[in-house]
């Protein structure tokens, strides 16, 4: 069995009961930081398997055929990352993949996730989005990242570092015109922050600002209703796909 663990994000009263009675149970733990997930243990007071095998991005392939010889021998695995979902934007693809080829039952505990979380907070349409991991660095292949969204009706959603959220924000203005944002910064954590306005705004704000900890922009779709000119005091359009239908539950 290979347990997918979600982990916090922030607040470690995030992770749920049944993450931590898979923890307790498994006799191997793979995880992203074995630093950071013992100290995760430890506030638990979860005892620590028998192997705590490291499961890193530039590690998957040597890692993924250690944890194939502990399921051949009957050991239950369990993978998590530093926070939120393995496999999103961390480790953890590679090892799904390894562990179906092999006809090894994959199970999801779920847990917290700073694409959704970001997505709820900013007040942005969540009937359709699309998350893009981390945008390009280089000016050119990143105008062209968001370029590619220019026409897409969906809510976009990518993590930044800190050092970055100023420029990014910059060529998501250029490039989709001054759509209404939203960054969101230590989510979960004591000092989360949601800054809400339009990209030019938002541009402007955190020019040249390095920013703590790593931060998730939310993006509207082309849309006339999200754009800086939109009236906010105009009633919906019952016909808006973006208007959730009272009768649907999530």
């Amino acid at each position: 069995m290979l347990y997918v663990i979600g982990t916090p994000i922030g607040n470690l009263q995030d992770l749920s009961p049944r993450a931590i009675e898979i923890l307790k149970q498994v006799q191997v733990l793979a995880c992203e930081d074995t630093r950071r997930t013992r100290q995760l243990l430890a506030h638990f007071n979860i005892p620590v398997p028998r192997w705590v095998v490291s499961y890193r991005e530039h590690r998957e392939a040597s890692s993924g055929e250690h944890l194939l010889a502990h399921w051949r021998e009957g050991h239950q695995v369990a993978l998590c990352s530093d926070g939120g979902m393995p496999s999103v934007s961390d480790p953890g693809y590679r090892l799904v993949r390894l562990a179906v080829e092999n006809s090894i039952p994959v199970v999801v505990i779920p847990g917290p996730s700073a694409v959704l979380t970001a997505l709820v907070v900013s007040g942005l349409p969540t009937s359709s989005f699309t998350f893009k991991g981390y945008p390009p660095r280089k000016p050119g292949p990143l105008r062209r990242f968001f370029e590619s969204e220019a026409s897409m009706p969906h809510t976009l959603v990518v993590f930044e570092s800190p050092y970055r959220v100023g420029a990014t924000l910059a060529a998501a203005y250029e490039a989709l015109g001054n759509r209404q944002a939203a960054v969101c910064l230590e989510l979960t954590k004591h000092f989360e922050r949601v800054e809400r306005g339009s990209l030019e705004t938002l541009a402007a704000s955190f020019a040249g600002k390095k920013v703590k900890g790593e931060a998730t922009l939310v993006i509207a779709g082309n849309h006339p209703k999200f754009t800086d000119e939109s009236d906010p005091s105009e009633p919906d359009d019952p016909s808006d796909p973006d208007v959730s239908d009272p009768a649907v539950s999530c």
